[in-house]
């Protein structure tokens, strides 16, 4: 079954950190872009980062720019998004996307294109 496994969320203080990671089941993540997106409670989903096949890193908001980092595993076929800083407002349910193939980071706000998504990872940043 083609799926995205995520691990990593739970209960973290303000200024703590936390690492999310995904980890790919039936296909090759390295062939694709990949996207991480969240959705906070009583908000729209929105697109925060995006690693390109060639290991290029888009940041599609300024809240989040500086203090969450994206990697990409080939060997171990996962990616992981590296989160400092954290405020109570980055609660949510994060969510990994594997975009189609020959699809770009520019192309990873829009749901049409993602070929596979991850279930969703509660962060709950709280004191």
């Amino acid at each position: 079954q083609l799926q995205l496994v995520e691990s990593g969320g739970g209960l973290v203080q303000p200024g703590g950190s936390l690492t999310l990671s995904c980890a790919a089941s039936g296909f090759t993540l390295d062939a694709r872009p990949i996207g991480w997106f969240r959705r906070a409670p009583g908000k729209e989903r929105e697109a925060l980062l995006c690693i390109s096949v060639r290991g290029e890193e888009t940041n599609y908001v300024d809240s989040v720019k500086g203090r969450f980092t994206f990697s990409r595993d080939t060997v171990k076929n996962t990616v992981s998004l590296q989160m400092n800083n954290l405020k109570p407002e980055d609660t949510a349910v994060y969510y990994c996307g594997a975009g189609i193939l020959d699809s770009t980071c520019h192309h990873l706000d829009s749901t049409n294109y993602i070929y596979v998504w991850g279930k969703g990872a509660l962060v709950t940043v709280s004191s």
